[in-house]
């Protein structure tokens, strides 16, 4: 999204637990890059006047702005931006996603518009995984899909409205890479049908509005089950109970974790803290909505027929 000179791209939860690499939902929170000046000195410089946070040392944003650096004729412009962040570094919630669309964004905000399809690839190519990158670029829920060749291609549906999402954030980072070194290189049979039947379920109960069927829809035997060794509290938060819960899953690789409701919010969230002050760890809770779909979005199921 572009509105007068700030770039704003929102966060994701990607997998929801079964769709591992696959699915992922943008959820409000927003990086945000305001652009101050654009010199058209063909030195393409990105000048970052001021980061809240700090800009880290792998700044996604800049990779985004240079990828496409050889389709202009004299060099890419110097610009210069102020940069806001609500998305937690490190947190499971599509941070560097979000700081490479709106790089991407950048670069079109001083050339041309592009097809959503090359930012798509672009992005793919920077980040290494489609699903982060597919709901910062196009809003509310978006299933993955990588052929053959390599090529990503995307579905988009709206995440329903009354579903809110409550995410908790410890105090402690963990990066993707060191998520992705635990999972398993192999999968048995019984546990892929498990995942199949469950990503499946989750996308049938979104769309036809079967909250009830969320809780196993949810469950997951391919990444969550090995990385509760890196995510201490995920394990007892997977087995909270409460009549207004409708699930629970990890946020991406973590250690953020997602409750999911529409009513309950503060007793949900009271839940969740108590499981941070057992481990002796910090968090910060926020309860926040979907972000809407950009583009035209697929239904996912007849309502009411």
């Amino acid at each position: 999204m572009a509105e007068q000179n700030t770039i704003a791209v929102p966060a994701s939860v990607a997998n929801l637990g079964p769709g591992f690499d696959t699915l992922a939902v943008a959820v409000q929170l927003y990086l945000k890059v305001r652009i101050v000046e654009i010199q058209h000195d063909g030195l393409g410089q990105l000048v970052v006047l001021r980061s809240s946070p700090p800009v880290p040392k792998e700044n996604g944003v800049e990779r985004g702005y240079h990828f496409f650096a050889d389709r202009i004729h004299g060099g890419l412009p110097t610009v210069v931006v102020e940069i806001e962040s609500d998305i937690p570094i490190g947190s499971g919630l599509g941070s560097s996603a979000a700081a490479t669309i709106a790089g991407l964004r950048l670069f079109e905000q001083c050339s041309k518009p592009l097809p959503n399809a090359s930012l798509l690839e672009a992005a793919c190519q920077l980040e290494g995984h489609p699903d982060n990158a597919a709901a910062a670029l196009h809003g509310g829920l978006s299933a993955a899909l990588e052929d053959e060749q390599g090529s990503v291609s995307v579905v988009n549906f709206e995440w329903p409205e009354h579903i809110r999402f409550i995410i908790a954030t410890p105090h402690r980072s963990l990066q993707t890479v060191a998520a992705r070194q635990v999972l398993p290189e192999t999968l048995s049979r019984a546990d892929a049908v498990f995942n199949l039947q469950r990503i499946v379920r989750l996308v049938q109960s979104l769309g036809a509005g079967n909250d009830r069927d969320l809780r196993e829809a949810l469950k997951d035997r391919l990444h969550q089950p090995v990385r509760v060794e890196l995510v201490p509290e995920l394990r007892p938060a997977l087995d909270l109970e409460d009549r207004d819960l409708l699930g629970v899953c990890l946020a991406g690789a973590g250690p953020s974790i997602v409750a999911l409701a529409s009513k309950g919010f503060d007793r949900i969230t009271k839940m969740m803290e108590r499981l941070y002050i057992e481990s002796n760890c910090g968090v910060t809770i926020r309860n926040v909505a979907a972000e809407p779909c950009y583009v035209p979005a697929l239904t996912l199921a007849s309502r009411g027929r």
